[in-house]
């Protein structure tokens, strides 16, 4: 059996993420998505809050866990056994930023490997930041978040009424 393991902040989730995970969990036997913590990040959801939404939004689907960690993905990984790294990648950016972490988490797990899925065209410009902003000032997100943490995500957000 191969695992798949999809890291994220998901600060909040988005459809893109949804996407990703969906499709990673068509091709790998177990799908772990990983809540992880970035020390370059401020949050707007507790960890607690983002494995619950994650956990509602994919509860339907095949082989699909959700757990966090605040350690590095690549010592997770190796307690975890044999699993491959899943990563989306919508830009260029999006490439050389995880192209540099796929080599450090070999570099640390010489038995990790990173699969990229690119994004799909409706979500290759979404992201959480985008979510973010577009939210903050009262902007419809509801095509772009799962509908299961809408209210949830909005009413964090949303700081112009």
């Amino acid at each position: 059996m191969k695992t798949a393991i999809c890291p994220g902040s998901f600060d909040p989730v988005t459809l893109g993420h949804i996407d990703i995970i969906e499709r990673a969990a068509r091709i790998f036997d177990n799908t772990i998505v990983m809540v992880m913590q970035n020390s370059r990040k401020t949050y707007n959801f507790t960890t607690e809050e983002r494995v619950s939404m994650l956990r509602r939004v994919t509860a339907g689907f095949r082989g699909v866990v959700v757990e966090s960690s605040d350690r590095l993905l690549a010592e997770v990984c190796a307690e975890k056994g044999e699993v491959v790294v899943v990563k989306g990648l919508r830009a260029v950016s999006d490439f050389e930023l995880e192209f540099q972490m796929a080599l450090m988490n070999r570099k640390l797990n010489r038995t990790l490997d990173t699969v990229f899925l690119t994004a799909s065209e409706n979500f290759q410009y979404l992201s959480s930041s985008v979510i973010k902003e577009v939210c903050s000032y009262g902007g419809d997100v509801s095509s772009l978040i799962p509908p299961e943490v809408h209210d949830e995500i909005v009413n964090r957000l949303r700081i112009h009424k």
